[in-house]
């Protein structure tokens, strides 16, 4: 499916789409019981979110777990060249296309080579950890951003702390609004707070038009989606919201995600009242998340957690994580069993038995 590119190098249409708001899942690892990736499944995996409807896929990024950057593990570049692969073929035998998000990661040095590879492995864009500058101040932040995005489209992160992010204030996301290579920003605090704090700074920068706003609030889903942020500005009254989803949430039921997704910007594009049940659905899907991300102790399960959704439904064979340590929590696989019998609707199962056979 052809397409002209922009100033970015992305596809137009794929950055249209990435603008007006997608589901992006991020892409867990698929692995067997010797921890050894599992390429059936992985390919399963990336050809079920394709069918589901997705606009873009996230790999490298903490869902696909950190530790594939490890010397000792070293799948980053794999993993990443298997993904883009397998997206290329499932998309061109269905006449789809789909953003390629690569999870960037390290001090400079290290981010930049990890958008050299994803660059040459065809991905469109970078998202930026910020987790290596944890004493670091705001303008070498801001340059690292930079210096990546001379090699690669990037979206900002802001990542919850308490798996692995640091504090990012508004005045770093002032400056950051201003980088060209900005695309857009998934908005990942957890904290209504700080998820503000983004929100402000690129109407402020006047750059709302241009760089897409991207909830990875995994616990405010449907809220942060159904929001119309009207912003008050030195320029005037900015009117901006959350196009769509990065979410590790999403790479569970994502089909339903994708009708999710599409029944909002519905309401949204007509400017219909939002429904009480809309609300409710957002109170049941922040509850199903707790349960899967394992909340009651600190997201210590929350790969697993995504992992055992997967594993019920045939697309993962187990559980299992690069480091053998990292397991569901006492208690979670009885959570995880209690959302889906309690909340049936958020569920995409028979959309998996259908086609389970046909990807794999």
């Amino acid at each position: 499916m052809a397409s002209s590119e922009g100033r970015t190098g992305i596809p137009d249409e794929l950055l249209a789409r990435f603008q007006r708001g997608c589901v992006i899942p991020a892409m867990p690892l698929a692995l067997d019981a010797d921890r050894r990736i599992d390429q059936r499944r992985q390919t399963a995996l990336i050809r079920y979110y394709i069918d589901a409807g997705v606009g873009g896929l996230a790999v490298g990024v903490h869902t696909t777990q950190f530790a594939i950057r490890r010397p000792e593990v070293g799948l980053f570049e794999p993993v990443l060249r298997l993904a883009s692969q397998v997206i290329d073929e499932w998309c061109a035998r269905n006449d789809r296309t789909v953003l390629k998000i690569a999870g960037i990661c390290g001090r400079t040095a290290q981010a930049v080579q990890e958008a050299s590879v994803a660059r040459d492995a065809g991905y469109h864009a970078g998202l930026v950890s910020m987790a290596s500058f944890e004493a670091d101040d705001i303008e070498a932040l801001v340059a690292h951003c930079a210096a990546v995005a001379k090699l690669l489209p990037i979206i900002g992160f802001y990542l919850q702390p308490s798996v692995g992010g640091r504090l990012l204030p508004y005045r770093f996301w002032r400056a950051c609004a201003q980088i060209d290579g900005l695309i857009g920003i998934k908005i990942a605090p957890f904290n209504r707070y700080h998820t503000l704090d983004v929100v402000r700074a690129v109407c402020d920068a006047g750059r709302e038009g241009e760089v897409a706003l991207y909830t990875g609030n995994d616990d405010h889903i449907i809220g942060d989606l159904l929001t119309v942020h009207r912003i008050e500005t030195p320029t005037g009254t900015r009117v901006v919201r959350m196009a769509g989803g990065l979410l590790g949430q999403w790479a569970v039921w994502t089909q339903k995600a994708v009708e999710l997704l599409n029944e909002i910007h519905a309401l949204i594009e007509v400017g219909a009242d939002i429904p009480a049940s809309m609300l409710t659905r957002g109170a049941r899907l922040t509850d199903a998340n707790g349960a899967i991300f394992d909340a009651a102790h600190g997201f210590a399960g929350c790969i697993p957690g995504i992992h055992e959704v997967l594993r019920r439904q045939g697309l993962l064979a187990g559980t299992w994580c690069l480091d053998p340590a990292e397991v569901l929590s006492p208690g979670q696989a009885d959570e995880i069993t209690r959302v889906c019998v309690a909340y049936p609707e958020l569920g995409d199962d028979d959309f998996v038995r259908q086609n389970l056979a046909r990807w794999t």
